[in-house]
């Protein structure tokens, strides 16, 4: 029977090729850091890294590999089980009411990535009969869980709180029993940050349940690495924070959602990744709550990551590059030309500087980029290298 489609999926491959729209992956030989060895997929030996979500360069820290290594061995290696059967630990309970106490949030439920958090959600809290407002630019996973839910689904323009308060008008003219507005808090291609204030007094307004995936802002994010609820000061009124533990949070995998706590019940009780997943493995739970130990006892992580990405930013906007604004550690060049990202990414990793180009249709046509993202891992001498290596590339891409 394969044989049969074998052909076909080999014309879908070479079509993706043909548009540039192929993803190779690079190999790396080393632990996730400022700094990576590439054996595969590129050229070969060390380069610094600007293009993983490690912003507060916790994947490599020895204090959270230390508390890895003592978890493996006082609680193993995984559960084997789903959460209301037999994997359930303390440390699964300890890290919930840790994430709950940190983001100012009632409970919390722990899921084995982000993506399935927002899978989990609307299916179980909205019907056919609610509505959910989504923001244009919302992540994939935000996308994918809304249409597992019945419920009216409109999309609003990115930040446009003109466009969202007209889609919640028509929501309410149409009946909607609930209406949730979700939105990311920084959305991970621009850099960008949510209007939440805004957002939430059009909630207040029109009876809405607002949500927020912080999974690019928790941990760095606000006075307290917070996220984007703090630095907008609602912390109070939103009612759903979705995030990755993935990210800054040590950067190895699992999600959660916290929320009041009828919400959180009633995902326990009927949120299928949640019911149907292997528990979040013990070491990365007990890893994180290390991780919230460093975050809770000092900011200079969060010091250095401002420092470094205030020098980029203000370097590369010095020697003439379109950097989109703000002072997100994400920091979009935006090259336009598909190709042309594509060939500087690789010039920039001949000159041991690794970073991706994004070009249609993770990002609209015309607006190819290369999305660079700083850490606390790296240090002002790498930022200046980064600098540096984006200049002479430029000058032989356009020599």
């Amino acid at each position: 029977m394969f044989d049969s489609v074998r052909d076909d999926l080999r014309a879908t491959l070479d079509e993706i090729r043909a548009a540039g729209l192929h993803k190779p992956e690079r190999v790396i030989g080393s632990p996730q850091s400022a700094t990576v060895e590439v054996t595969a997929g590129g050229r070969p030996g060390e380069v610094l890294n600007f293009c993983a979500n490690n912003y507060l360069g916790l994947a490599d820290h020895p204090e959270v590999v230390a508390a890895a290594h003592q978890a493996l061995d006082r609680w193993g290696y995984g559960m084997a089980s789903v959460r209301f059967i037999c994997g359930t630990q303390e440390v699964h309970k300890e890290l919930e009411a840790r994430l709950s106490a940190f983001l100012g949030q009632e409970d919390t439920i722990l899921f084995s990535s982000c993506f399935d958090a927002n899978g989990g959600v609307f299916e179980t809290l909205l019907g056919a009969e609610d509505a959910v407002v989504s923001d244009a630019l919302n992540h994939a996973s935000i996308i994918d869980g809304i249409r597992l839910s019945k419920a009216r689904r409109f999309r609003y323009a990115n930040r446009d709180m003109a466009d969202l308060e007209q889609r919640l008008k028509e929501a309410r003219e149409g009946g909607a029993r609930r209406t949730l507005i979700v939105t990311d808090g920084v959305f991970s291609m621009d850099g960008y940050v949510a209007p939440l204030r805004e957002i939430c007094d059009l909630a207040d307004r029109y009876g809405a349940m607002v949500m927020v995936d912080d999974s690019h802002a928790v941990g760095f994010v606000g006075a307290h690495g917070r996220g984007t609820p703090e630095l907008h000061g609602v912390m109070d009124r939103v009612d759903i924070i979705t995030g990755t533990l993935g990210k800054a949070l040590g950067g190895a995998s699992g999600g959660y959602v916290a929320a009041r706590a009828e919400i959180v019940a009633l995902l326990r009780q009927r949120s299928r990744p949640y019911l149907f997943s292997n528990t979040l493995a013990p070491v990365i739970a007990a890893a994180s709550l290390k991780v919230l130990d460093l975050l809770e006892s000092a900011d200079d992580l969060r010091v250095r990551l401002a420092e470094n990405t205030a020098l980029f930013r203000g370097r590369m906007t010095e020697h003439g590059f379109d950097v989109l604004p703000g002072d997100h550690a994400i920091a979009p060049v935006m090259i336009g030309d598909a190709g042309k990202a594509g060939r500087m990414a690789e010039l920039l990793l001949e000159r041991g500087v690794y970073v991706i180009g994004f070009s249609y249709p993770v990002v609209p046509q015309g607006q190819a980029r290369i999305r660079v993202q700083l850490s606390a891992a790296h240090s002002a001498e790498d930022v200046h290298r980064a600098v540096d290596a984006f200049v002479a590339a430029r000058a032989e891409l356009e020599g």
